[in-house]
């Protein structure tokens, strides 16, 4: 008879309770995943997004896309690479200012392939937003100049080259995958 450990898993409050980390980490079904360091493409396209959502999104106050923002919800604690809230879901404290915390899923969520990061990883946890109730999921992937599509009815369709990515359905937003791939030419 082998007398063995049971290590209780870790709970989500118990995982917000901890430091964060640089580079941060997701909390995934018990376990603790650590993000990859931002490198330069990332970075870039991050930037570049959120530039491009909240100049189309602030002026009529319909949505703000936050860059590397902790959302936690239905179960795990998440950092999409962007998350797209719509304006009247953005928590706030009594006095209007941004809450810190977000434990609400996004209404977009975006990631961005870095080297080295698992393409499983990133689609699983924009799938797990599609279960929550996020409405549209991108999954930017450099290398292949690609973008993976995933819909609230967790359909995944692959967009390239001079194919316009659908947003959410009240932004006028006409974006070419070859043109997002583009703003890494500088």
């Amino acid at each position: 008879m082998t007398n063995s450990i049971v290590r209780p898993r870790l709970t989500l409050d118990a995982f917000l309770a901890l430091p964060e980390t640089k580079p941060p980490a997701e909390f995934v079904v018990g376990e603790i995943w650590q993000k990859p360091m931002p490198q330069g493409e990332h970075s870039c396209l991050q930037v570049e997004l959120c530039k491009v959502l909240n100049q189309a999104g602030q002026p009529g106050r319909v949505f703000y896309a936050f860059p590397e923002l902790r959302c936690s919800f239905g179960g795990r604690s998440l950092i999409p690479d962007v998350s797209v809230f719509r304006w009247g879901r953005i928590p706030r404290t009594e006095a209007g200012r941004v809450a810190h915390r977000f434990l609400i899923r996004p209404d977009w969520a975006i990631e961005i392939l870095s080297p080295g990061q698992s393409q499983t990883k990133a689609l699983d946890n924009l799938l797990h937003c599609s279960e929550q109730g996020t409405e549209l999921g991108w999954l930017l992937d450099p290398e292949e100049e690609t973008i993976l599509v995933v819909d609230r009815s967790q359909r995944l369709r692959i967009f390239r080259g001079d194919a316009i990515v659908p947003p959410l359905p009240e932004l006028t937003l006409n974006l070419v995958v070859a043109d997002v791939f583009g703003w890494l030419v500088l």
